[in-house]
């Protein structure tokens, strides 16, 4: 459902410490590929929440995968979430943190809370490699939908964490070759969706694009 979750999982994971038992939020989990990686490359206990794709569904392919008893999905919201304060160990976003946590209020008043000190919160999302002044670069124009306005640069995913003093960031920094991860998707959505999403890659003539991973640790 977007850039290649499970390289960009990878390449998150390096900044984190994850260990077996560990309670870990999948925010934002599509169709679960990243919550079965979890659960079965680190031996967590994974909770699958995502709005768009059916709790019962992602059970049925949690059960295929063998990891109904680590995985559990999730029906809910970003800003009603079931759970309890400090619950989790680490919150982890592969492509889906950009549509509901740029709004300034939600990291301090809602996101980190679930999240006991000392936990840890990964995310990876598209963005920009700067800001500009009218949210997109020139080459992009004819291409852009409202909801890439939530694509920003890394100084500004660090920024809106850093500021609340609520944790310290261990990692923000654009992946190597975005398209070329991004291109998979695209030629996907294209080809099964209609979508302009090669076009709007190629378009980027001036590699404006990014990939973002971010991790931090709670104070």
């Amino acid at each position: 459902m977007g850039p290649h979750p499970l390289w960009l999982l990878e390449e998150l994971c390096e900044h984190m410490d994850l260990k077996p038992g560990m309670k870990v939020l999948d925010m934002g989990c599509g169709k679960g590929l990243t919550s079965v990686f979890l659960a079965k490359e680190f031996g967590v206990t994974v909770f699958a929440n995502d709005l768009w794709i059916s709790a019962t569904d992602n059970l049925r392919r949690f059960e295929d995968a063998g990891v109904a008893d680590k995985v559990f999905p999730i029906h809910a919201e970003a800003h009603a979430l079931p759970y309890a304060a400090g619950f989790f160990d680490a919150a982890i976003s592969i492509d889906s943190y950009h549509y509901y946590g740029t709004d300034e209020m939600y990291f301090p008043c809602t996101y980190a809370k679930l999240v006991k000190p000392g936990g840890q919160f990964g995310i990876a999302v598209p963005g920009l490699v700067r800001e500009y002044e009218k949210g997109y670069p020139d080459t992009l124009e004819e291409y852009w939908d409202e909801d890439m306005f939530t694509f920003h640069s890394k100084e500004w995913w660090r920024n809106l964490w850093e500021k609340t003093g609520i944790v310290e960031i261990t990692a923000c920094y654009e992946v190597e070759d975005p398209k070329g991860i991004w291109m998979p998707w695209a030629e996907w959505s294209e080809t099964h969706r209609g979508s302009n999403e090669v076009k709007f890659l190629n378009a980027d003539t001036n590699n404006d694009l990014a990939l973002i991973i971010m991790s931090a640790v709670k104070k």
